[in-house]
């Protein structure tokens, strides 16, 4: 169609409707976080280390099984811990979202001891990884340094998914939801699975989100991790993870068998791509390169020291810290931090 506005005009009436556009979604989202935040304290429930006979039901509704291999996603921006299944037919089905009441620092990944920052990466938890004794109910250790992260020298230990709703560098969750994200992990594990993996991310990596951050110094490093969340929302199957070059790479078998050496140069590796996969993530980097071109925004990394979802920072603004804190957890850990949890710039 040909327009008949003067090229200003078409100028200003694009300008327009991408002002009513950008209001549209404001205003979507604003309903969606007030719908999510109808939530009050007595609907936190009572903490158990066993799987809900509601969520063994979940599991046979996608054709799972308590005892069928599990895979965790984390987003810090979002402030959610997702538990995915394995299926009968070997993909993964997302079995429960859980909000995340606590994490500490900002977007990007765990460099030092002492730095607050929560880990970003690929991760693998056996079953000598879980701590039915942790001092925040429940936990399991991520393995923060892995393999890249120590070749890179990075530093720190005992980094945790636990209980409570404090954070210097974990993941805090409920008692009531690490108490079921225990139960699931450690069903799976006695179940047979060896390990299972562990994403974690600053945010959904779509290439929306990962445009808007083009300039943060951890653009590299996240569109590395992209890589492999790409791979998980194409197949939904574990996506295999090796180090070599600095780097994650996924999905790859080499000649001589895994790298030894995560800095050195990725040995030669033999050439069995899906086409299928190949010609998603080509389209997802053709996405991206395409927003980045356009794009002139600025990223919003404005954490003052982590983040907390919005139902829980509701009920912060509501009860204060201390009501909450007796709600979250049974040993009343204080919340971490709660002036810089209500600065969360994504918190609503």
């Amino acid at each position: 169609m040909t327009s008949n506005l003067l090229p200003h005009k078409q100028f200003r009436f694009k300008a327009q409707i991408g002002a009513a556009y950008r209001a549209g979604i404001a205003v979507l989202l604003a309903v969606a976080l007030t719908g999510c935040m109808s939530m009050e304290l007595d609907d936190l429930g009572d903490p158990s280390p066993e799987i809900p006979s509601k969520l063994i039901g979940e599991m046979a509704k996608k054709g799972t099984r308590p005892d069928s291999a599990v895979l965790v996603r984390i987003f810090k921006q979002e402030s959610e811990l997702e538990v995915w299944k394995q299926s009968k037919t070997g993909e993964y089905a997302l079995l429960k979202t859980y909000p995340m009441c606590r994490w500490s620092g900002k977007l990007g990944p765990k460099t030092k001891d002492g730095d607050r920052q929560a880990p970003e990466g690929f991760y693998h938890v056996s079953s000598g990884m879980l701590n039915p004794k942790s001092q925040y109910y429940l936990s399991f250790n991520l393995g923060y340094p892995n393999r890249l992260e120590s070749a890179l020298g990075y530093t720190g230990e005992a980094l945790m998914v636990h209980g409570a709703c404090s954070s210097s560098g974990c993941y805090a969750l409920t008692d009531q939801g690490v108490g079921e994200i225990y139960a699931v992990v450690q069903r799976a594990l006695a179940g047979g699975q060896e390990r299972f993996q562990v994403q974690a991310y600053p945010f959904r990596m779509t290439a929306e989100n990962l445009a808007r951050h083009k300039t943060d110094p951890n653009f590299g490093f996240w569109k590395n991790v992209k890589q492999g969340y790409d791979i998980f929302e194409a197949t939904k199957r574990q996506p295999k993870v090796s180090v070599c070059g600095g780097k994650y790479v996924f999905n790859t078998e080499f000649e001589d068998g895994e790298p030894k050496d995560p800095l050195a140069v990725c040995p030669a590796a033999k050439m069995t791509p899906d086409a299928g996969l190949l010609a998603k993530l080509q389209e997802q980097e053709k996405k991206l390169a395409d927003l980045l071109a356009e794009s002139t925004s600025v990223p919003v990394n404005a954490y003052v020291d982590g983040g907390m979802h919005p139902n829980f920072r509701a009920l912060l603004k509501k009860n204060g810290p201390e009501k909450l804190a007796e709600k979250i957890s049974t040993i009343k850990y204080p919340i971490s931090r709660p002036d810089a949890a209500l600065a969360d710039p994504y918190g609503g």
